[in-house]
């Protein structure tokens, strides 16, 4: 009798096509052209980023568009500091959930022009955008987010976001 296998170990790669639907085109085309487009649910109220074209809380469509500011605080961040495969960004660096000026959802997002150490929650950001003339439908139209010099922000205006 043949020896039974068990198991193998085997590297498994996966390639998906993702469809952007008329939210998230929109919200994709107006990144291009550097402005940050959000959808404000009619029930809560809240304004959601990247808009999805429905609330996820109160399960209704989502149609009223709102343009939020490209300026924000952090709430929450991450200092990556282990190189990896692929690494495009010099380590240490800052991955951050910001809440943009007038969204109620966090945005995640590169931080530079700041030493990682130095960064932390309230600090107020701005987006560096891409050249307009550069600028594709998609996430690297926003390069990344640098502080703007600001106080921070109290923690009272960001605390329900964590």
């Amino acid at each position: 009798m043949a020896d039974v296998i068990k198991e193998i170990i085997t590297p498994t790669r996966l390639e998906y096509t993702m469809y952007a639907g008329t939210a998230q085109k929109r919200f994709l085309r107006g990144l291009q052209s550097g402005r940050i487009l959000a959808q404000r649910c009619p029930q809560c109220s809240k304004v959601y980023i990247p808009p999805r074209g429905s609330c996820p809380t109160c399960a209704v469509a989502t149609r009223e568009e709102v343009q939020v500011a490209d300026a924000g605080t952090v709430t929450t961040f991450c200092i990556v500091d282990l190189p990896f495969y692929g690494q495009a960004v010099e380590i240490p660096y800052v991955c951050a959930s910001i809440l943009l000026d007038g969204a109620d959802i966090p945005f995640f997002a590169l931080i530079q022009e700041v030493p990682a150490v130095d960064v932390r929650m309230g600090m107020r950001v701005r987006a560096v955008w891409e050249e307009a003339d550069k600028r594709q439908p998609n996430f690297t139209a926003i390069k990344y987010f640098k502080p703007t010099g600001e106080p921070d922000a109290a923690y009272e205006t960001y605390k329900d976001h964590l």
